[in-house]
C-alpha cells in the first residue's frame, strides 16, 4: 500500500517538459557552451585540469594520448573516450586554435578534414601558454566542485591569466542556443583588457583601436568594419573572409591563380573538389587544372587558367561560388552568471576583468595567510636560536616531543606552532650564519605581507598587478597578426563575358523536354536527322547560338523555362540530351516542350509574349516579368495559369508595338479574327481573358499573331485526311470572345473536324503519320486555294490509311529569335 502511495500520477507533457528542462539546463551549462571567464567547455577545462595534476606540463616529457584521455574520463568527465580524444585533438590544431593549448606529437589532423591518428599513438602534452590558464589554482583561486562520483574535486573555472574566450574563440551548438566566437590576437586583447582597466567607461570605438577585429589562424581577410562594430556591440554580426590570392604569369600568355591562406574552418581538400568540379562541369570555362601544392612550408593552392581568360574574372566567380570567401557569422554566446547570453565585446573583457579580480584578492589571501603563519614561525625560530643554550636545556630535560613542546610553550611563551617548528629543527641549522638567513626571510616576508596588505587593501594596486601580469603574458606570448582587415565589403560582379568563352554552339530542344548543345564541329560532322531520339519524339527547336545567348522556352502547362546557352549540357550532334526533369524539380510527367525564344546575350527584355490556351483564354504579359530568377535552375516559373485540364497550345514573342491581329481555329472549324488591342497585358500569374466564345465539346486547335494589313494564308488539315488552304482575309474581322465563322462546310454524317492548321508564313511542309504505319510529305502551297466553305481535298486514304495519329511541322527557317 505504501508502495502506491509514491507513485505520482503526472501527464506525459508534465513529465516531457520537466525533464527536457533539466536535459536542456545541462547541455547548455556543463558541455556546450563556454564560460565567458576562462573560455573553456567543460570537457577543455577537465582535460586541462587534469593534464596539469598528473604534471603533464611543457617542461616534461610527452605522454600517450589515451594515459591523459583514460584519467580525464575515469576522474572528471564520464562520457566516451572519444569525445574526449576529439577535444584534445582540436586543442591542439593550429588551424583551429590561434594559440593551441595542447602540443602533441603524431598525427592530429589536418585542414583537409583527416581525422587524427588513434590516441594509442599520438602523444601530447600541456602547451606553455596553458600553464598561464592554470597557474595559481592551487592557491585557493577558484571554487572546487565535488566530480560526478564524489572522490575527486574539480575546478569550476580557471584562474586565466589572459581573456582566452576571444584569443581562442569559441564554436558549439546546445539546446536552443548556439555559440561562434572568433579568435582573436593575443597582443591585440591584452592591449584592449588594460585600456578598459583604466578606463571602465570605455567606448566600443575606443576599444576597437586596440582590437581591431578577429585574428584567425588561417589568416585571410575580413572585411567589413561597420558590419564587426555591430557584432562587438550586440554580439551577432555577419563579415566576409576571403582567402589570400595572387595571380601569377605563366608562359605563352597565360596566368594562374595561387591560393596561400583561407577562411577559417574551411576544408581545403572540398574546396580544391569544388573549384575542380566546376572545371569538369563546365559550369565555368577558362581553368585547365586545379592542384594542391601545399606542404610543411606552408598551404598553396594553383588553379591554372587557359590562355586568354580574364583571371580576375575567373576569381570573382569563385570567391561568389566557392568557399574561397565565406560569411562568417558571429554569435557571441557564453556562460555569463551561471546562464547563457549574447554577449558583445566589452562584457566578455568586463567580465574576465571581474573574475581576475576575484582571482587575485583570492591569491592574496592565500598567500598572507601563508606568509602571515611562516613569519610567525620565523620570529619564534629567532627568538630560539637568542637563546639557544636554554632551549637545548630544557629540550634534553623533556620526556619526549610531547613533553619538549610544553615546557618551551610554558617557559619561553612559544605558541604551539612556533614550539613544534623549534623542537623539528635540525642540528645543522643551529649555525650563526642561520641566524640571518632567517632575519633576511623575515625582512623579505614583512615586505611581502605590507605589498599584500595593500593589494587588498587598495583597488588600483590590484589593477596595477592585474596589468603588469597581462603585459607579462603578453611579452612572452605575443604573435603577429594573420588575418588583414578592410573596412569595406567588396561587392563581387561576374560577368558571363568574362567566364564563358564565346563559342558558337548548335543547340536542340524536342517536344518532350531533351535538352543540348553541341559543337558545330560534331554537328557539321553528322547527318542533319541523325539524332538519338525517341519514335513519339521530334525536335522543336534547332538553332545555331552563341555560348552567351540565352533561352526562353514555353511549355504545354504554362510553365516557363530559362537556360543560359552555356549551362546546357555539351553532348555530341548524334547524342541524346539531358531531361528537364533531371535539373527541374516541377517539370511534370506530361509537360512538353511548346515554343523556344533565343535572346542575344545582351538580354534586352523589351516586348511582350502573347498566349494562348486551348481551352479559350488569353493573355499579353511583358518579356521583362521573365527576367531570370533566383531559382532558374531548379524551377521553372509559371508563365500563365491555366484550369485544369487546360494546356498553352501558342505562344509568340512581339519585339515592338506593331498593330497585329489574333486569329484563331476551333476544333469544330470555327474561326475567329480580331484585334490583339482588344487582349488586355497583365502579369506572368494570370489566368488572361476569354479569347473565343467555345462551343460544347469544342476546343482551340490554332491561335496565331498576324500582323496587321499583310495578307495571310492558312492551311487546315482535318480528322479525315484533308487539307484547305484559304485566304485569312475570308473571315471577317470581328472582336473577342464571339464564336466566329465556319471554315469547313458543315456534313450531317461524318463532319471534318480541324485536327491542326499551319500559316504558310511559319510552315513549308508537314508530314502526316497514321495509324497503319503509312507516312505522307506534304508541301502547303501544292494545295489550291478554296473559299470559307470549302472542305478541301484528300491527301490520305482514311480507309486505306487509317486515320491520323501524328503531324509534324517543318517549319520555315525564321525562328523565333527576339533579337529580329
Amino acid at each position: 500500500m505504501n508502495e502506491r502511495q509514491n507513485i505520482q500520477e503526472l501527464t506525459l507533457e508534465e513529465v516531457m517538459g520537466e525533464r527536457f528542462g533539466r536535459y536542456s539546463k545541462y547541455i547548455i551549462q556543463d558541455r556546450a557552451l563556454p564560460d565567458i571567464r576562462d573560455g573553456l567547455k567543460p570537457v577543455q577545462r577537465r582535460i586541462l585540469y587534469s593534464m596539469n595534476k598528473d604534471n603533464n606540463t611543457f617542461d616534461k616529457a610527452f605522454r600517450k594520448s589515451a594515459k591523459s584521455v583514460g584519467n580525464i574520463m575515469g576522474n572528471y568527465h564520464p562520457h566516451g573516450d572519444s569525445s574526449i580524444y576529439e577535444a584534445m585533438v582540436r586543442m591542439s590544431q593550429d588551424w583551429k586554435l590561434r594559440e593551441p593549448l595542447i602540443e602533441m606529437h603524431g598525427n592530429n589532423g589536418s585542414m583537409d578534414g583527416d581525422p587524427p591518428a588513434a590516441m594509442r599513438y599520438t602523444e601530447a602534452r600541456l602547451s606553455k601558454l596553458s600553464g598561464q590558464l592554470l597557474e595559481d589554482i592551487e592557491k585557493e583561486t577558484v571554487e572546487f566542485v565535488w566530480n560526478f562520483d564524489d572522490t575527486e574535486k574539480e575546478p569550476t573555472v580557471l584562474p586565466a591569466k589572459y581573456p582566452n574566450l576571444l584569443v581562442n574563440g569559441s564554436t558549439g551548438i546546445s539546446a536552443g542556443y548556439a555559440t561562434e566566437i572568433p579568435t582573436h590576437n593575443l597582443g591585440e586583447i591584452i592591449d584592449g583588457t588594460i585600456h578598459l582597466i583604466d578606463n571602465p567607461n570605455a567606448s566600443l570605438d575606443k576599444l576597437m583601436t586596440y582590437i581591431p577585429g578577429p585574428d584567425f589562424p588561417t589568416g585571410g581577410i575580413l572585411q567589413g568594419k561597420k558590419e564587426l562594430k555591430k557584432a562587438y556591440e550586440t554580439g551577432k554580426g555577419k563579415v566576409n573572409v576571403r582567402s589570400v590570392t595572387a595571380i601569377e604569369p605563366l608562359k605563352a600568355g597565360r596566368e594562374q591563380i595561387v591560393v596561400t591562406e583561407l577562411p577559417y574552418e574551411v576544408n581545403k581538400a572540398n574546396l580544391v573538389k569544388k573549384i575542380d568540379e566546376l572545371r569538369l562541369s563546365r559550369r565555368i570555362e577558362g581553368i585547365s587544372e586545379v592542384r594542391d601544392e601545399s606542404d610543411r612550408t606552408g598551404l598553396r593552392i594553383v588553379i591554372e587558367l587557359k590562355k586568354d581568360v580574364d583571371a580576375n574574372g575567373i576569381l570573382n566567380y569563385l570567391f561568389k561560388n566557392t568557399d574561397l570567401q565565406i560569411n562568417y557569422n558571429f554569435n557571441m554566446v557564453a556562460i555569463h552568471n551561471l546562464r547563457p547570453e549574447q554577449v558583445g565585446l566589452k562584457v566578455i573583457l568586463q567580465a574576465y576583468i571581474d573574475h581576475r579580480q576575484s582571482v587575485i584578492r583570492k591569491r592574496s589571501h592565500y598567500e598572507l595567510n601563508k606568509a602571515s603563519t611562516r613569519l610567525h614561525i620565523v620570529a619564534g625560530l629567532i627568538k630560539a636560536l637568542s637563546i639557544l643554550d636554554e632551549v637545548i636545556k630544557t629540550i634534553r630535560a623533556s620526556k619526549d616531543k610531547k613533553d619538549a613542546k610544553l615546557n618551551l610553550m610554558k617557559n619561553y611563551d612559544f605558541t604551539e606552532a612556533q614550539a613544534e617548528a623549534i623542537v623539528s629543527l635540525q642540528l645543522y641549522r643551529l649555525t650563526n650564519t642561520d641566524i640571518v638567513a632567517l632575519e633576511e626571510e623575515s625582512s623579505e616576508l614583512n615586505a611581502k605581507i605590507e605589498k599584500l596588505n595593500l593589494i587588498l587593501n587598495n583597488e588600483n594596486e590590484l589593477f596595477k598587478m592585474m596589468k603588469a601580469e597581462l603585459r607579462e603574458v603578453k611579452k612572452q606570448f605575443t604573435m603577429p597578426r594573420l588575418t588583414q582587415l578592410q573596412d569595406e565589403i567588396e561587392e563581387i560582379t561576374i560577368e558571363t563575358a568574362v567566364l564563358i568563352p564565346q563559342e558558337d554552339v548548335m543547340v536542340s530542344i524536342t517536344r518532350e523536354g531533351y535538352v543540348k548543345r553541341s559543337s558545330l564541329r560534331s554537328y557539321n560532322a553528322s547527318k542533319e536527322d541523325d539524332i538519338d531520339i525517341k519514335e513519339t519524339d521530334d525536335v522543336v527547336f534547332k538553332k545555331q547560338l552563341n555560348t552567351h545567348d540565352h533561352l526562353f522556352i514555353l511549355t504545354t502547362q504554362g510553365n516557363m523555362i530559362y537556360r543560359p546557352v552555356h549551362e546546357l549540357i555539351d553532348k555530341k550532334w548524334k547524342e541524346a540530351g539531358d531531361h528537364f526533369s533531371m535539373s527541374l524539380t516541377n517539370f511534370g510527367t506530361n509537360e512538353q516542350i511548346l515554343e523556344v525564344f533565343s535572346f542575344d546575350a545582351d538580354l534586352k527584355m523589351s516586348g511582350k509574349f502573347v498566349l494562348i490556351s486551348k481551352d479559350g483564354m488569353i493573355k499579353q504579359t511583358e518579356a521583362q516579368e521573365f527576367e531570370p530568377w533566383r531559382t532558374y535552375r531548379a524551377r521553372s516559373t509559371m508563365a500563365m495559369k491555366l484550369k485544369d485540364h487546360d494546356e498553352l497550345i501558342s505562344v509568340y514573342y512581339l519585339p515592338t508595338e506593331d498593330k497585329m491581329d489574333v486569329l484563331l481555329i476551333s476544333y469544330r472549324a470555327f474561326g475567329l479574327l480580331y484585334s490583339l488591342d482588344e487582349v488586355t497585358t497583365v502579369g506572368a500569374r494570370a489566368a488572361g481573358v476569354k479569347s473565343m466564345n467555345l462551343k460544347e465539346m469544342d476546343e482551340i486547335v490554332g491561335g496565331f499573331i498576324i500582323p496587321r494589313g499583310e495578307e495571310e494564308t492558312l492551311t487546315i488539315l482535318t480528322t479525315r485526311g484533308s487539307l484547305k488552304r484559304m485566304k485569312v482575309s475570308q473571315l471577317s474581322k470581328l472582336s473577342r470572345a464571339k464564336r466566329g465563322l465556319m471554315v469547313l462546310r458543315e456534313l450531317k454524317s461524318n463532319p471534318h473536324r480541324v485536327l491542326d492548321c499551319f500559316l504558310e508564313s511559319e510552315t513549308d511542309t508537314i508530314e502526316i503519320f497514321t495509324a497503319k504505319e503509312k507516312d505522307y510529305t506534304v508541301t502547303l502551297k501544292d494545295a489550291p486555294i478554296n473559299d470559307r466553305q470549302s472542305n478541301g481535298s484528300f491527301v490520305i486514304d482514311e480507309k486505306e490509311d487509317g486515320e491520323i495519329i501524328k503531324v509534324v511541322r517543318k517549319s520555315k527557317p525564321t525562328d523565333n529569335d527576339l533579337n529580329d
